[in-house]
């Protein structure tokens, strides 16, 4: 695309819009894993140079490259047996031959590609450093249930102060499907394993998972865009679906990193042109979300909130939907507020006023973000001013509204005057505003 094609307000709303998560990145560690597929593919360059821009911005990264394919490739042409059981390769000495001169060979690509700094491209001036060693100590499987699976092997130990001093240093760190035993040997591992041992190790912010396929879905083949380890496990352990065997085990990975101190997991569709960025720069991502707590959560507000609150208001205050409220008040009333926070931003808030004098509340300040209306929300924060309003002892709930009254109509608010509004509230009423009022029985 033309630098004259982009619609420059589009643009800059975007790069707005992206710097609280340029802030909120730098300085964090993420492992990035992708399949030895991902290397073959054409556009795989682009994955690379998204990669760099996360590093340009701050952002420790930890890349384990898998080479499975390579590994096949190699094996085919040798004439060589290929055999799994239960999925995992058995490695004879003729297959680890193949192992090493396929990751040997993957990992001078990835060098080569970071190297690249032809001008008028993506890598223009970029001075990135790629670290690897010997920084991942392995086991033998061993023989199980009657199979010897020889060289192929399991992950004992990720060497985390190292791969901390590289990161402290300024460079990418590159850690390859193999691993050296105690005893020198050398056994052939698992790319997602290595991943999720090298985030366990890290306690990284983030571990993200470059699939082949599709991020999880649901019966009705949506992208699901989060998920708790409860959801997860009752996933898992759902009968058969539409889960293919890779989202299956990634999910699996994903349980077990979030449970050891990572705190995401995030999945995602390599083939998405710049599904990194997507997920990593806006509010709702590309893939799919695993996070030990929920990834949003209704609360009472706190002093902390109001900037959110206000840049949620103001767009209705200036329409007329909403009475405007001064920075000042909103302060002094926080405690009045409670809000729908996701991912650090607030995206949906009401208020409870009890009127002086009365066994009445006004719901004031309700607002849902646009793009987060029509997913309950609006109801969730009614059912919870009501049951405070409950809890204070109130028995009537008012509410004053100019646009949105049949939302509130049909979910019980009946019409009234403003002559039938406590005398506190019927005072402040205002007439050249004149919002309709309409009132719900919290009794029953």
């Amino acid at each position: 695309m033309k630098t004259s094609d982009l619609d420059p307000e589009l643009y800059v709303r975007w790069f707005r819009n992206s710097a609280p998560y340029i802030n909120a990145h730098r300085g964090r560690t993420f492992v990035v894993a992708f399949s030895g597929a991902a290397l073959q593919d054409g556009d795989f360059p682009d994955i690379i140079h998204d990669l760099a821009l996360l590093s340009s911005l701050g952002v420790r990264l930890v890349l384990v490259p898998g080479a499975r394919p390579q590994v096949e490739a190699r094996l085919r042409e040798r004439g060589a047996e290929l055999r799994y059981v239960n999925g995992l390769r058995i490695t004879d000495d003729a297959a680890l031959a193949c192992v090493k001169e396929a990751v040997g060979a993957v990992r001078l690509e990835i060098e080569a590609l970071f190297t690249m700094g032809l001008a008028n491209s993506p890598m223009a001036g970029a001075r990135l450093r790629l670290a690897s060693g010997n920084l991942v100590t392995a086991r033998p499987l061993g023989v199980r249930d009657g199979v010897d699976y020889q060289h192929t092997g399991e992950v004992r130990r990720v060497d985390a102060e190292g791969i901390r001093a590289r990161l402290d240093d300024g460079d990418m760190v590159l850690l390859s499907p193999l691993g050296c035993s105690r005893t020198g040997e050398v056994f052939n591992l698992a790319g997602d394993e290595v991943a999720l041992e090298a985030a366990r190790a890290l306690r990284a912010d983030k571990l993200i998972f470059l699939q082949e396929g599709e991020s999880v879905c649901d019966d009705r083949g949506q992208r699901v865009g989060e998920m708790t380890l409860s959801q997860v496990r009752a996933l898992l352990n759902a009968p058969p679906r539409c889960l293919t065997k890779e989202t299956g085990r990634l999910l699996e990975r994903a349980l077990r990193a979030c449970s050891s101190g990572v705190h995401r997991v995030h999945l995602l569709d390599r083939h998405r042109d710049g599904a990194l960025l997507l997920e990593l720069f806006t509010r709702d991502g590309v893939g799919t979300l695993v996070t030990p707590e929920r990834f949003e959560t209704q609360r009472r507000a706190t002093p902390e909130d109001v900037p959110g609150i206000v840049a949620l208001l103001e767009p209705l205050e200036r329409d007329g939907t909403l009475v405007s409220r001064p920075r000042d008040l909103l302060e002094t009333d926080i405690d009045h507020f409670i809000v729908v926070e996701r991912d650090g931003s607030i995206i949906a808030c009401s208020a409870l006023y009890p009127i002086p004098g009365s066994t009445t509340g006004e719901l004031a300040g309700f607002a849902v973000h646009p793009d987060y209306r029509g997913g309950g929300r609006g109801d969730a924060l009614l059912a919870q001013v009501e049951a405070d309003a409950r809890a204070e002892g109130l028995d009537r709930l008012y509410v004053l509204t100019t646009r949105t009254a049949h939302w509130f109509q049909e979910r019980g608010f009946q019409p009234a005057a403003p002559e039938d509004l406590p005398e506190a509230r019927r005072r402040a009423y205002d007439q050249n505003r004149a919002s309709r009022v309409f009132v719900k029985s919290l009794v029953g």
